[in-house]
């Protein structure tokens, strides 16, 4: 049976597929336009052009597959009309797992995300069983992932949906190509320095770890549990500083309170939304979310999947010599 890979050209998605064909899976992959992909040909791959929201393209695709990785995501922090997203990622999984169920699947791989289990006000870590609610998800995309991850937890209890569901992190390291927006924090620093900074935390995973979390949830993972692939947890400033440090540029210096940030965000906006610039600096839900803190732990993955990690400085090592490597840096 064949395994079939939404997401593939994303970050975790390109860092899935080389262990899938390691471990001799015969994949799959759906990607809306085929030119997209073929540097996955190498590890076999067979490529599908379609659209996860289009039901007879995810027929194509699931078509001989027993195991599915859903990892595709419209991952914006910013978005003028949320509907799009939306369909993406709570329609489109529901049409997914749906499917899923029709042609009889195995066993699925659902990745959600860490922004799903809400975030501290302190500097207390998290784990899978903290209480969350939408009215707790600050942006369209956070509002977005949660209600999806709503979607596969109901299929599992009431249609026996065969779904393992991860939480990952904040994926860094190789393949980094668009960037994410961490990445693209990481990148501007190892460029400028990371001269200022808020007050927040996030956790740090190095993607080949969180890719392999995914292989261990598909071999391991109990179906309707949920597991945090994670990493270290960082202060914004401490990431700020492990960059400097590792590019030899300035380190950061100056804490900058979220009532100066707040109206640069909202004219920024402004500025997104009249067409004057591509997308805001800075947006007010990311301020919103900077004066929480998301630590998170992973100790039931480790001890029910085996999932290990790496210090963080090694991932942000490796994302910094991936982006020189590639031209970007």
């Amino acid at each position: 049976m064949k395994t079939l890979v939404t997401g593939s050209t994303g970050l975790i998605g390109s860092n899935l597929i080389p262990i899938l064909s390691k471990r001799n899976h015969k994949i799959k992959v759906i990607v809306r336009k085929r030119s997209k992909a073929l540097h996955l040909k190498k590890y076999g791959v067979e490529i599908v052009e379609g659209d996860i929201c289009d039901k007879k393209s995810i027929e194509t695709a699931m078509q001989d597959c027993g195991y599915l990785f859903h990892l595709a995501a419209d991952y914006r922090l910013w978005v003028p009309d949320p509907a799009e997203m939306y369909r993406v990622n709570v329609e489109g999984t529901r049409m997914l797992m749906q499917k899923a169920l029709e042609l009889g699947l195995k066993k699925i791989v659902y990745t959600s995300s860490v922004c799903t289990l809400g975030c501290s006000d302190d500097y207390s870590q998290i784990d899978e069983n903290f209480p969350s609610s939408i009215k707790e998800m600050i942006s369209p995309y956070k509002k977005s992932k949660f209600m999806a991850e709503s979607v596969v937890k109901k299929m599992i209890t009431e249609q026996n949906l065969p779904a393992v569901i991860v939480n990952p992190s904040t994926p860094v390291g190789p393949g980094d190509s668009r960037p994410t927006p961490t990445g693209a924090m990481i990148l501007d620093t190892a460029r400028k320095g990371g001269r200022f900074y808020a007050r927040t935390g996030l956790n740090i995973a190095h993607v080949e770890d969180i890719a392999m979390g995914h292989l261990l949830a598909l071999e391991k993972g109990q179906p309707g549990k949920r597991y945090i692939l994670g990493g270290d947890n960082l202060t914004l400033k401490e990431l700020f500083l492990l960059t400097s440090r590792i590019a030899g540029k300035p380190e950061p210096l100056i804490k900058i309170p979220s009532a100066i940030l707040y109206p640069i965000a909202f004219i920024s906006e402004i500025l997104a939304r009249i067409g004057f610039i591509k997308e805001p600096a800075a947006t007010l839900d990311s301020i919103r979310m900077a004066q929480k803190t998301m630590f998170y732990n992973c100790k039931m993955a480790e001890e029910e999947l085996g999932y290990k990690h790496r210090p963080a400085a090694e991932a942000v090592l490796d994302s910094i010599n991936w982006f020189r490597a590639n031209g970007m840096l």
